[in-house]
């Protein structure tokens, strides 16, 4: 350079040591050069000269903007302005346009000034800054899907406090993470249903696993939410866990869309089941009222009278049972799991299945003797085994036997995604029909797809089958071959130290008797003429009401006196529920015995609250109602 400049950055004049201006930093391992007023390169160092692939002396006079990407050249050249004012020192970053292709440069630039105070020169060290942007850049738009994603997300410290929660997630729970910190919410904790349930959940974490699982909870606005969610675990570089990342994701329309496919295939199992069961119940009918017409007949001894007696009472029960199993199977209630005897469930619903299906389909039953308990809900259960049997009745349009087994399978004998420390119960629907092809047994599962005729089912049985298979965390298997029938295997956890319920015992004989006054209330005239005549011979004082509205007339009046009150549910005026309410305000020490054909979950609640847990169902055998009303009577009295 041929004038003697000022450095600016520090202030003190001296003469170029080189032609280039560059100075002690010709060799530096940064890129730098020097531009002069008008944009030229004066001088580059060795660095700069690799970094654009050109030797120094091919760089002189070549004008920076060829070098700079086009969007940033005229933020380039408006530093010059800047750069002729004091500290005449900036820092500007700048795409530029390298063999390796855009790279990010950030550059200390320092003005090179005359003794007049004008910008005679550039110096400009660099730094290449294009890891750190596209790491920004990637942070930038991780954090925007993260905070924009459809799915919730909680990060969590290993011991599940929250340190971060989306806008998805408050928007879903009302919770920000301020909030959650604030009240200190285990948010890993929400929608298990039990302490056993978040200790497994707990175990699986800790031990390195990952958690899946549907659960339940309630928004702000007390609408119920069902979510999927998995949880896994973050790790340093060292391997060990540092967090817990939780996803939740909103299937509450999927997990209705799936309770309406069962509802919907329950009322078509039911269609199937009705000429079967009115069959059925016309059988009883023909057995009660031919019985009975022989008990009239005149001169009928008393061993006939017995024997028909003895058969009414049996056609009784039959029917009973079977209305009993109809309920259960039909009934629309929330999906509760509990310890499962799968073997009577079996039985109970082939005792069901015999007397509905035609009689050419038979049942052959292989039950392992002691199969330990499911945790399952189960309606849904019957639901399954009731689905698979009707679809083997349908594949033997000839007849044929339907073979049901059940056996204990080992989780490391099972498709991949079992459980290997878990034993399951394997259940197993197998029958002589016409069997599948190997393309529709690929398609089995499929919602709505069917091998039957248009007025022959939805497709809906298989798909609802598997459907709640998996809510069990279980494993269907179909094995099949054209001409030879269908074997569908059912695999389902077995529950780790879970016990059945123990039965309730009945004591056999008469119901001894008493002096107590008892109120039956009852619209059903026959029922309680029976009652009246029952109670009488044994010694009770028996007072009847036939409406709700004659019972509540009876409590009111002051001047009757009441042990008991043998109470039916559904009776004109006033329900059953009405009567009780009168009864806990006006005589809140009497006892009552409720007892009708059917009470819905809603009602049992309803009872609960008025703390009514004396229920029985119809239709009952005598001693049996004589022995509750018996053991009422003797109790202690209730805690007011």
């Amino acid at each position: 350079m041929s004038a003697m400049i000022n450095d600016a950055s520090t202030g003190s004049g001296s003469s170029a040591e080189t032609d280039t201006g560059l100075g002690p930093w010709e060799t530096s391992a940064d890129p730098a050069y020097c531009r002069d007023a008008n944009g030229r390169i004066v001088a580059v160092n060795l660095s700069f000269a690799r970094k654009f692939g050109r030797p120094a002396s091919g760089l002189a006079g070549l004008p920076v903007s060829e070098l700079v990407h086009p969007e940033d050249v005229a933020a380039l050249q408006a530093t010059a302005v800047e750069l002729g004012r004091p500290p005449h020192r900036l820092v500007r970053e700048h795409r530029w346009l390298t063999p390796q292709g855009v790279r990010w440069f950030s550059w200390e630039e320092c003005g090179l000034v005359d003794d007049t105070g004008r910008l005679t020169a550039v110096r400009a060290v660099g730094r290449d800054t294009t890891r750190q942007h596209i790491a920004e850049e990637q942070f930038y738009r991780l954090s925007r899907a993260v905070e924009q994603s459809p799915v919730s997300i909680v990060i969590t410290d290993p011991e599940g406090r929250a340190q971060y929660v989306n806008s998805k997630f408050s928007e879903v729970t009302g919770r920000t993470l301020e909030d959650i910190m604030d009240q200190r919410i285990e948010v890993l904790r929400d929608g298990h249903p039990g302490e056993e349930s978040y200790r497994q959940f707990w175990q699986t974490l800790q031990e390195g696993g990952e958690w899946r699982g549907e659960i339940s909870t309630s928004r702000p606005d007390h609408t119920v939410v069902w979510e999927s969610v998995k949880v896994s675990c973050l790790r340093s570089p060292a391997g060990e866990i540092t967090n817990f990342l939780c996803l939740r994701e909103d299937i509450t329309e999927r997990k209705q869309l799936e309770h309406e496919l069962r509802q919907a295939q329950k009322m078509e199992s039911l269609g199937t089941l009705a000429g079967g069961i009115a069959h059925d119940f016309n059988n009883m009918l023909a057995v009660i009222n031919g019985y009975a017409g022989l008990c009239q007949v005149e001169g009928t001894d008393s061993a006939v009278l017995a024997k028909s007696l003895r058969e009414i009472q049996r056609a009784v029960q039959r029917a009973s049972g079977l209305v009993r199993q109809i309920l259960t199977f039909s009934r629309k209630t929330e999906v509760r799991f509990a310890p499962v005897d799968l073997n009577q469930l079996i039985r109970d619903l082939v005792a069901l299945l015999a007397e509905t299906f035609p009689r050419t389909v038979t049942f052959n039953l292989a039950l392992q003797e002691g199969l330990p308990p499911l945790y399952a809900d189960q309606n849904q259960l019957q639901q399954v085994i009731l689905n698979l049997c009707v679809n083997a009745r349908d594949a033997m349009t000839s007849g044929g036997a339907i073979t049901m087994a059940t056996s204990v399978r080992h989780g490391d004998s099972l498709p991949s995604g079992a459980d290997p420390a878990q034993h399951y119960a394997c259940l197993q629907v197998g029958d002589t029909g016409t069997g599948m092809t190997p393309e529709v047994r690929l398609r089995i599962f499929e919602p709505f797809f069917t091998t039957k005729q248009s007025n022959h089912g939805t497709g809906l049985g298989l798909a609802v089958v598997y459907g709640i298979v998996v809510s069990h965390h279980g494993f269907i298997e179909a094995d099949s071959t054209p001409g030879a029938g269908s074997t569908f295997s059912v695999l389902l956890p077995l529950a780790a130290g879970a016990a059945l319920p123990a039965p309730t015992a009945v004591i056999p004989g008469e119901f001894p008797g008493g002096s107590e006054s008892i109120l039956v209330v009852d619209d059903e005239d026959a029922l309680r003429t029976m009652l009246v005549t029952a109670l009488s011979r044994k010694g009770y004082e028996v007072a009847t009401a036939a409406t709700g509205l004659e019972a509540i007339d009876l409590i009111a009046d002051s001047s009757r006196h009441f042990d008991l009150v043998i109470l039916d549910l559904n009776m004109p005026g006033a329900n059953g529920i009405k009567v009780l309410k009168v009864i806990r305000l006006c005589r809140p020490g009497l006892k009552v015995l409720v007892v009708s054909g059917y009470v819905t979950p809603g009602v049992r609640v309803e009872f609960e609250e008025l703390g009514q847990h004396d229920i029985m169902q119809k239709p009952y055998p005598l001693p049996e109602i004589g022995r509750r009303l018996r053991s009422l009577l003797d109790a202690a009295p209730a805690a007011r």
